[in-house]
């Protein structure tokens, strides 16, 4: 699918927690302005940009050194001569390259065999995506009357939701101005609409292009701004922005179109655990600077109505607090975890006293409740949750201090609410979507207190696929979610194919939202799990914690019961049961792997962490420091080193039957070093290898271990075109292994 322009609401800013997962200044410090008070702001730069001059102060107490300046030399270390050392480097890189050759051409026999099985499954897609197209396009950007929206790599402006001939301008387009290779990220408009930027990402980089444009009877390119993570516009003609180096954004700027054009730094965050975003208000008052580590937060505002003063802070950083701000009527609301329990809860406080001794409870989120998202309106609060698997809304009075609850229809896994930037509107716009289920477009009325199912185009209803919430009781007896999708007309479940999908990693949940090949899957009869095991965040941020650090086993317990559970209720059998993750999954289904192999007959690993221990151990590379508070931090923690080395999957590789394994992987894929990969699968090619060798079982099963290295791409979301060249290369060997498992000779899967 094309890219997606990014929802609106406070959920940029819960995804930006995550983003640095597997998601130097020359100026002096400057005092900040401080509006709460018994706080000492440290660890970050200020500049002053309100004149033409830098202002300097002198460096805070307690501030803490860029990661670069670390050093991960431990005492009686041995240090080789730089002939020794270039010599191991050219060493290195020769068998590096000789794994990555060989690799290569072993993708390259195998998927030469299934030429027409490609050929087939890619014509299925497309079939699946040009139904669906219409039905899943970004969310609309409203002001007004006039609507922006963007398709196929063009934006475009249209008088109300009426998108025929002759009412629709086009903005933009990424092949006019020389970007057909990238996607649209993410778009902003001016308050005043005389300006657009735009943010684009190519499939092989991290770092995303900002474009502004002065719109008009003919839209110019104004700016081109490179290396961008986030950007807001503070008023018609200031717009802020964040910029992403090796997968930091630590440093935010200010750039003006009036008449005296000039680009001045704002801020530096000199924590290498933190990482920043930007996000404005809701009335537009105010724009947010947010520092975020796994655990703790810090906000700085910005006055939009004199974007040139000072940044102001809202509360220093305190360890294990995590807080976004919103803004009304001069009060700032408070998305916080401070307080007991530590989940999220709803606050309020003056804007000129901020800090946290002010701050009064608004609402406290029920137990084992996850927050979704959350807008403020002028009058009211909506609040989007998920319990037991369910979606729900919160809507909050601010004039009768009453509170409703309005459940949603149980098909709905995923919530993508529109961009509504008048924050005195009536009427609150979302989709909502399923792995198996295009996304619908809904409205919710403040006046009428209802639920408004939109139809503007007839979307095709999904009517043969069951639903199925189910609870596993994992090894210490905690409840574990899981949702199973299955064909209606299915008979026999046992003898049918299924999928399990897992993830239990940065709190983040399972992506449930809609992929064209699950409803491929569904339509021949296959069965999908997906397992919410702990360590994500699908029961609040508890449900993290208890699966992090020290627990990440219960996440391993939590699985192994969820597949356990299915295989108990006749949801197929472990030789017709596959499982699929992605990135920090792989954790979880390589140590499944390993633990317990005859659960399962196959694994699809899509850009998969699976080697823990080295990785946590390399402190130069860039997401190491900050994911400390995940994993553990190795280096200085021998029982830290001890527990990540007990369920590594890498580490935990031994000769036994394994299941047959499909890796996808990426050369430029700066979150998961390729030679890890490579390393993994010559391991556990090797102990399969020394496992047959051992046994002479009469019909002994020699699992398959291949993997595709793929030049393009990266580890984030790439634009449909690109996904669909993938999927018809990968999912056609899957396809096909376990079409044959089904036959009792071999193994066939699908794409993750």
């Amino acid at each position: 699918m094309k890219g997606r322009v990014p929802c609106a609401g406070l959920r940029n800013l819960l995804r930006a927690l995550s983003f640095s997962v597997r998601c130097c200044s020359l100026h002096n410090h400057l005092q900040p302005v401080c509006l709460c008070s018994k706080t000492n702001p440290q660890k970050s730069h200020i500049p002053d940009c309100s004149g033409g001059t830098w202002a300097r102060r002198t460096l805070p107490p307690g501030s803490i050194l860029p990661w670069r300046c670390f050093s991960c030399k431990q005492e009686g270390t041995k240090i080789l001569s730089k002939r020794k050392e270039e010599s191991s480097i050219t060493t290195s890189e020769l068998l590096y390259k000789n794994l990555l050759k060989s690799e290569q051409e072993n993708w390259n026999d195998v998927s030469a065999r299934y030429k027409a099985l490609t050929k087939g499954i890619k014509a299925k897609l497309e079939e699946l995506h040009n139904k669906y197209t219409f039905s899943s396009g970004s969310p609309r950007i409203r002001f007004g009357e006039n609507v922006y929206f963007e398709e196929n790599g063009c934006i475009f402006l249209s008088k109300g939701d009426n998108v025929g001939e002759g009412n629709v301008d086009i903005l933009f387009s990424t092949e006019d101005l020389g970007f057909s290779d990238a996607f649209i990220q993410r778009i902003r408009i001016s308050r005043d609409q005389r300006y657009m930027a735009v943010g684009l990402k190519s499939e092989n980089s991290e770092e995303a292009t900002c474009i502004i444009m002065k719109l008009g009877r003919s839209p110019t390119v104004e700016k081109i701004i490179p290396n961008v993570f986030s950007f807001e516009w503070a008023t018609s003609d200031v717009l802020y922005y964040t910029t992403q180096k090796n997968l930091k954004s630590q440093n935010v700027f200010m750039t003006t179109f009036a008449n005296q054009k000039a680009t001045k730094l704002v801020y530096t965050e000199k924590d290498a655990r933190f990482f920043v975003d930007i996000y404005c208000t809701k009335d537009r008052r105010f724009l947010t600077i947010n520092s975020n580590s796994k655990t703790t937060s810090e906000v700085w505002l910005v006055d939009c109505r004199h974007p040139l003063k000072l940044p102001a802070l809202v509360q220093a950083r305190t360890k294990g607090v995590i807080y976004h701000i919103e803004h009304r009527n001069d009060e700032l609301y408070i998305l916080t975890t401070y307080g007991e329990p530590a989940e999220y809860k709803l606050m309020k406080a003056p804007v000129a006293t901020s800090g946290m001794e002010n701050w009064q409870l608004v609402y406290a989120l029920e137990k084992k409740t996850k927050l979704v998202d959350l807008e403020v309106f002028s009058d009211h609060c909506i609040m989007f949750l998920k319990n037991a698997g369910h979606l729900y809304l919160k809507v909050i009075s601010f004039l009768s201090h009453s509170i409703w609850s309005i459940k949603l229809p149980t098909w709905a896994c995923e919530f993508e609410l529109e961009s509504h930037p008048e924050h005195t509107t009536s009427t609150c716009y979302f989709q909502l979507s399923s792995p198996v289920h295009p996304p619908k477009c809904f409205a919710y009325s403040f006046k009428e207190n209802n639920l408004i199912e939109q139809a503007v185009q007839e979307v095709p209803i999904i009517t043969n696929c069951h639903t199925t919430r189910l609870l596993a009781k994992s090894k210490d007896e905690t409840l574990v979610p899981i949702t199973v999708f299955h064909n209606t007309n299915s008979k026999e479940l046992r003898r049918k194919p299924l999928l399990v999908h897992v993830y239990g990693a940065y709190g983040i949940d399972l992506n449930m939202s809609f992929k064209e090949e699950k409803l491929m899957l569904i339509e021949e009869g296959w069965i999908l799990a997906y397992c919410h095991v702990r360590g994500g965040g699908e029961l609040g941020l508890g449900w993290h914690r208890d699966g992090c650090q020290h627990n990440k086993l219960k996440g391993l317990h939590d699985l192994k019961a969820c597949i356990t559970l299915l295989h108990e209720l006749g949801f197929s059998q472990p030789k017709y049961t596959a499982l699929a993750a992605a990135s920090a999954g792989g954790v979880l289904a390589g140590a499944l792997c390993n633990t317990d192999p005859e659960l399962i007959r196959a694994v699809v690993l899509q850009a998969p962490f699976v080697d823990v221990l080295n990785t946590m151990m390399e402190t130069h590379l860039p997401l190491t420091i900050e994911e400390q508070e995940e994993w553990g931090n190795p280096l200085a923690d021998e029982k830290s080193m001890k527990y990540i080395k007990s369920y590594c999957p890498y580490q935990n590789i031994k000769p036994q039957c394994y299941p047959s394994v499909f890796i996808t992987a990426y050369e430029n894929d700066q979150r998961i070093p390729l030679t890890g990969v490579l390393q993994y699968v010559q391991k556990l090619r090797k102990a399969a290898l020394d496992h047959a060798s051992r046994t002479s079982e009469k019909g002994n099963w020699i699992p398959n271990v291949i993997l595709d290295v793929q030049a393009k791409g990266s580890h984030c979301e790439s634009s449909w075109e690109d996904s669909l060249n993938e999927q018809e290369k990968s999912c056609t060997v899957e396809y096909q292994m376990l079409k044959v498992t089904i036959l009792a000779i071999d193994f066939y899967i699908p794409h993750a």
